[in-house]
């Protein structure tokens, strides 16, 4: 299953209001590759294997601008650095994402069972995004205008990945509501990643999803922000971040696959609550709920909001006992984003018809002073 970094509805956006016509080329023609590799097998899926022995294993390869698959071997587990620094960068990022879930949750790669984590690098020329196709990552070098390498930020590779956690085991259905779950336990775990690699607790952290991939003079901070949805771009040539932070702002569409990357902001901010809730670092207690769930066999392919907020008070329940704080700080961050709980009428406020060229408005944050977009250092006290 192909998952990309960058939704279709934003580099939709960017084709139709980019002024320059070779960025327009160059968003099209990633567009266009986006939707052949949609409809096909992964084109790695005959390299996957499991390391010897287990272990950390990554090989990086250069697709030297084109779109053949895997490309050139560059770099393997325990080579020195090379001169390109897209190599490395994948290199650091797979290994990243690995030692999370190795030394957090004792998972031995995305598979459990030591799959070697394959990378391309320099995919195609000016490509503006990243993907796992079910078997590998692959990463574009950026359009030069809006976006830049998406090497360069961890929480992408450790998004990209996770979705091949999430394909070895919940197997979330990649539409509706389940789709943006699917979507949601990718930024989750992404963020997780960068958190553990900078050693940052939930207070020190960002929170945004793909910071540093927006190029000088695009008014933003990320692609998406899990403590503010909605809040991290506005700009004449993306439009408004569409991401809700609540049920009220729920968006019924048929694009982006029933609005996977839209309405993901909802359990984003959930999970965002409970870990600052919490305090100490969301790796750990929250990181051990959401991991739980994901993991425990008992979440439907096709679970939608309700179910999974229900499945994390459960795991909540089975790790720290029926009074515990960790328990309720999950109860407490659905109900705030109106999935659990009396606010029923979020649940029926949704916004419908989604149109990628003016997307809807984010609800106000109610734990922000103001609504201007959320700067890439901001905190919350």
């Amino acid at each position: 299953m192909f998952h990309a970094i960058v939704p279709p509805y934003l580099l939709e956006q960017l084709e139709r209001s980019a002024g320059d016509p070779s960025v327009r080329a160059r968003i099209r023609q990633s567009l266009q590759h986006d939707a052949v590799l949609r409809t096909r097998p992964a084109a790695g899926r005959e390299r996957m294997a499991a390391a010897e022995g287990g272990g950390r294993q990554r090989k990086v390869y250069d697709a030297e601008n084109g779109t053949d698959l895997p490309g050139t071997l560059i770099r393997s587990e325990g080579d020195v650095p090379v001169q390109d620094q897209a190599t490395n960068q994948a290199y650091d990022g797979t290994g990243a994402t690995w030692t999370l879930f190795k030394e957090c949750f004792g998972r031995d790669s995305i598979d459990g069972a030591g799959l070697v984590l394959t990378s391309t690098v320099h995919y195609d020329r000016g490509y503006a995004n990243a993907f796992w196709d079910g078997a590998q990552m692959v990463f574009g070098d950026g359009d030069g205008e809006i976006f830049g390498n998406f090497t360069s930020a961890i929480d992408v590779t450790g998004h990209e990945l996770t979705h091949g956690v999430t394909q070895f085991t919940a197997n979330l259905a990649y539409d509706g509501q389940s789709g943006a779950l699917n979507e949601s336990t990718s930024d989750v775990f992404g963020s997780l990643a960068k958190q553990y690699a900078l050693g940052q607790s939930a207070a020190d952290a960002d929170w945004l999803i793909g910071a540093g991939l927006f190029l000088p003079g695009v008014q933003g901070v990320a692609l998406r922000s899990m403590k503010a949805p909605g809040m991290a771009y506005d700009d004449p040539r993306l439009g408004k971040d569409p991401q809700p932070a609540d049920m009220s702002g729920y968006v019924d569409t048929a694009d982006d696959n029933g609005g996977v990357h839209i309405n993901s902001g909802i359990p984003n901010r959930a999970f965002y609550l409970v870990a600052t809730e919490l305090g100490g670092n969301a790796y750990d207690d929250a990181g051990k709920i959401w991991y739980s769930t994901l993991t425990s066999g008992k979440l439907a392919a096709s679970a939608g909001f309700k179910d999974f907020a229900a499945a994390t008070e459960a795991a909540a329940r089975d790790l720290f006992g029926d009074e515990s704080p960790q328990l309720a700080a999950v109860t407490t961050a659905w109900q705030t984003v109106g999935v659990l709980g009396d606010q029923t009428s979020l649940m029926n406020a949704a916004q419908t018809n989604l149109e990628t060229s003016t997307p809807p408005a984010a609800p106000p944050d109610p734990q922000l002073p103001d609504q201007q977009p959320v700067d890439e250092r901001a905190r919350v006290e």
